[in-house]
């Protein structure tokens, strides 16, 4: 058990103590929350147990501080301090911060990661960019969000089913097809009217030459009710192909690609239908109307035009009714910022279907402002248009786009410095990191080379690690575990990033000042089970940031 735990069941122990010697009323009281405080002088570890506690023991927080203090357990601190309004500090004895760098090492690559919980069984629904184009850099913050959320809750029990929804069905198909078809033409010689929402894309160019280079004036001979339908169905293949080795690279995977298509095939009509036979339907100038605002959608919503064409909300309908209908226990959906509107109703939606809405959560992707040399870049350069997911991974790398995309919350508008991204230097937070786990494998290199022996961990005395650099760098890995389960349970990534990053310049300001060949042998065994551990932690959080880990750089 980590020692912020035990801790929490002191602390618990220790208010039921006051309970029963009459120095606390009884009552429901809050849970026990440790954090780590920002100045060392107010010790390892404070709570504001006694403030959230003021209104259950009207008391004030001091004295309901003092009356905790009282009854609280001596086995694992060297004192206490009631500070500020109230808040009780804790300074940890040396041996219980020895255990946790003892139960890293005993744990080696699983610590911190708890074991899977088959009945928590999430899906993560994210990118699910439209196949009729490149993926760009705004698809690239969600790729590297959702994949990282994935290895998060994995690592934190979850079971976890990576979904990507492929918009295969509707007019932004049909209009792929004809632009390639005008292209297609155009580049033959052929006159052509170009569709009114057409895609422009030099990539829809690629896929006309492509065909081209292929088959030559081949497709020319068939009418257009063949030929159309035909590069419908390459151009999607050809798109959606090009879509997976892009994530690929990016080290992004999903579990699932789920087609649009597959709802035309009766799962729409089912989900009217129920609705119908509900009377959550109505009927209105021919369309057919969801009553959404009888569950707080400011307005009632088409589902079926007067035309008999089911609207995208329709589709919606069926897909996330198929969702609830596979078992999960949360689904969670990361969309653009620009899709806020679109939350109400599809919530709305399950709710008249009858689900709980708050099965769904749907997270907002911020946009990302790419920046070189201080300016704002919009452009490609290749094509004209936005910058390409491609090509930002050409000029900066996988592991430095995935940590910067990653680094501040998703809620927040995040700027990309390409030119700091690309960067080798201590001033790129990613090779800051990355050449912290370099630096440990260069270290076990020269001990390997100078023809130490390493022990046994179970066994090291970790009593000469006394430093405040060491004795920080073991309280930070004592740290890992609760950072995984809190960033899990505010679907919060950029924690891990954060995480990471502190942990690193701890490791550099130890390896400025703690030597390791030449010292004490028991001083060089317990630095090297300390350098043991920043390192397996390095690359777990690398890990699920989905960001490798260098041995040397």
């Amino acid at each position: 058990m980590e020692i912020k735990d035990i801790l929490k069941q002191d602390i618990e122990r220790a208010i039921q103590g006051a309970v029963a010697a009459g120095e606390l009323p009884d009552g429901t009281y809050p849970a026990v929350v440790l954090e780590v405080p920002p100045q060392k002088e107010f010790g390892d570890f404070s709570t504001n147990i006694a403030m959230q506690s003021a209104r259950v023991a009207h008391k004030s927080p001091r004295d309901i501080a003092q009356a905790i203090l009282k009854h609280i357990s001596q086995d694992h601190i060297t004192k206490t301090d009631v500070a500020g309004a109230g808040f009780i500090n804790f300074f940890v004895k040396s041996d219980v911060i020895y255990d946790t760098l003892r139960q890293a090492l005993a744990a080696g690559e699983a610590y911190g990661q708890k074991a899977e919980r088959p009945d928590d069984y999430i899906q993560v629904e994210y990118v699910s960019a439209n196949p009729t184009g490149l993926l760009h850099v705004g698809h690239g913050r969600g790729a590297a969000y959702g994949s990282a959320l994935v290895n998060l809750l994995r690592a934190d029990g979850y079971k976890v089913d990576a979904e990507y929804y492929i918009n295969d069905a509707g007019k932004q198909i049909d209009n792929m097809a004809l632009s390639v078809n005008a292209r297609y033409m155009e580049l033959l010689g052929k006159p052509s009217e170009f569709p009114e929402n057409g895609y422009h894309g030099q990539d829809i160019i690629d896929t006309a030459q492509a065909l081209i280079d292929w088959k030559g004036d081949f497709f020319l001979s068939l009418p257009e009710t063949e030929r159309i339908p035909f590069f419908k169905e390459y151009a999607l293949c050809e798109k959606l192909d090009g879509l997976r080795k892009t994530l690929n690279r990016f080290n992004v995977h999903f579990d699932t690609w789920f087609s649009e298509r597959s709802l035309h095939k009766g799962k729409i009509q089912a989900a009217i239908k129920q609705l119908q036979a509900d009377g959550k339907i109505y009927e209105k100038d021919g369309a057919l109307w969801l009553k959404s605002t009888e569950c707080g959608d400011d307005k009632d919503r088409v589902v079926v035009r007067d035309n008999g064409e089911g609207t995208y909300l329709a589709a919606d309908i069926a897909y996330h009714r198929d969702k609830c209908d596979r078992g999960f226990k949360e689904i969670i959906d990361i969309w653009g910022a620009d899709h806020h509107g679109y939350v109400a109703r599809v919530k709305a939606a399950l709710q008249l279907l009858g689900y709980d809405p708050d099965k769904m959560t749907v997270l907002l992707l911020q946009m990302v402002a790419l920046f070189r040399d201080g300016e704002l870049v919009k452009m490609s350069k290749r094509t004209g248009e936005s910058v390409t997911l491609d090509e930002l991974l050409d000029e900066v790398g996988v592991d430095a786009a995935r940590y910067f995309f990653l680094m501040r919350s998703l809620d927040s508008q995040l700027d990309f410095d390409i030119n700091l991204a690309a960067s080798k230097s201590n001033d790129n937070p990613v090779y800051y990191i990355q050449y912290a786990h370099a630096r440990i494998h260069s270290i076990f290199n020269q001990v390997k080379e100078a023809g130490v022996t390493l022990g046994d961990w179970s066994q090291v005395d970790f009593t000469p690690l006394t430093t405040e650099r060491e004795l920080e760098l073991i309280k930070k890995i004592g740290e890992y575990p609760e950072e995984i389960s809190v960033a899990a349970a505010h679907r919060a990534p950029h924690r891990i990033a954060r995480y990471l990053y502190e942990l690193a310049g701890l490791f550099h300001s130890f390896y400025k000042q703690g030597r390791i060949i030449g010292v004490e042998s028991n001083l060089q065994q317990a630095r090297l089970g300390l350098i043991t551990a920043v390192g397996l932690v390095l690359r777990s959080g690398l890990g699920i940031l989905g960001i490798s880990a260098p041995d040397k750089m």
